[in-house]
């Protein structure tokens, strides 16, 4: 799908879709949308206005990925589907809307997302398994995300989601990359382990790279990609709900995202705040890591 010329257009010009691409027309094979809620935070607010910000964070993109040695929009005919019409304060009535709109979605598409918090990724992955069966999950996170309740049993939070969708039966293999920071209690630890979850800690990913990327392409099947941008470091991204000290670095998160050779069939960027951002550059990193994905989905597609 051809982009708005910046050589006719200045960047700063037209309606702001991801990347200045075309609105959907039901052709594409790849489409950007938005999921603007966060009800399900339990610290700092502000990722309802995530996709917007991305938005605005992609008009610097261009068409050709030298890295990747790929051309997504066009490979892809990708395109921007707007949001999902999002119920503030109520959360199941939220999820069910997300669950709904994306098993439309999946059937000829793969949905390039932007959140939102995290707990919106559980009626994805919902929507995900409905068309497509159990698949297999990579999670970009500095945080563990299954918990099993908030304030006194509140099931549904960014905190949450991945007990519920383990429990749910929703997906396959789930490796967790880039885990750090402080723990609720050592149990936490044990919990990953009853879970299944294969976990790649912050010293993992630093100091066992190769080895980590050779894990992830032996999935088999379809994988889905779920992105939490306080993976990277605050230095780099300041602009989420739970920032954590000493993580990946812009660079770090772009080359695990390009070593991927897998079945990528959708993909989330999360946690995303822009009233906690400075110069853009969060919602900057968040465009670039969807259109490093996209690209790797196109050069993978290639027979």
């Amino acid at each position: 799908m051809r982009q708005i010329n910046a050589f006719e257009s200045p960047r700063f010009t037209q309606i702001s879709t991801f990347a200045r691409l075309p609105t959907c027309n039901g052709k594409e094979k790849a489409a950007f949308i938005g999921i603007p809620f966060d009800d399900g935070v339990v610290y700092r607010p502000g990722a309802r206005f995530g996709p917007m910000a991305i938005r605005d964070g992609s008009r610097l993109l261009r068409p050709y990925n030298p890295f990747v040695d790929s051309e997504p929009f066009d490979e892809l005919m990708m395109c921007d589907d707007g949001d999902v019409n999002v119920v503030p304060g109520y959360i199941e009535d939220t999820m069910r809307r997300i669950e709904e709109h994306l098993s439309q979605e999946f059937v000829n598409k793969i949905p390039l997302i932007a959140g939102g918090d995290h707990s919106i990724t559980l009626p994805v992955l919902r929507a995900l398994h409905k068309v497509k069966g159990k698949a297999n999950l990579i999670h970009f996170d500095s945080h563990y995300d299954f918990w099993d309740t908030y304030f006194g049993g509140k099931k549904y939070t960014h905190g949450t989601w991945l007990r519920r969708a383990l429990e749910e039966d929703r997906v396959n293999n789930v490796y967790q990359i880039g885990i750090r920071g402080s723990l609720f209690s050592k149990e936490d630890l044990s919990d990953a382990k009853k879970l299944g979850v294969h976990v790649f800690n912050i010293r993992d990913v630093k100091y066992n790279y190769n080895k980590i990327i050779q894990e992830l392409r032996k999935l088999n099947g379809p994988v889905y990609i779920s992105l939490d941008i306080d993976v990277v470091d605050p230095a780099f991204a300041p602009a989420t709900g739970t920032p954590e000290v000493g993580g990946l670095t812009s660079f770090e998160v772009m080359e695990l995202l390009r070593s991927l050779e897998v079945n990528i069939v959708g993909m989330d960027v999360v946690e995303v705040s822009p009233p906690y951002d400075h110069s853009e550059i969060t919602a900057m990193l968040a465009a670039n890591l969807i259109y490093e994905v996209a690209s790797v989905i196109s050069r993978n597609l290639r027979p």
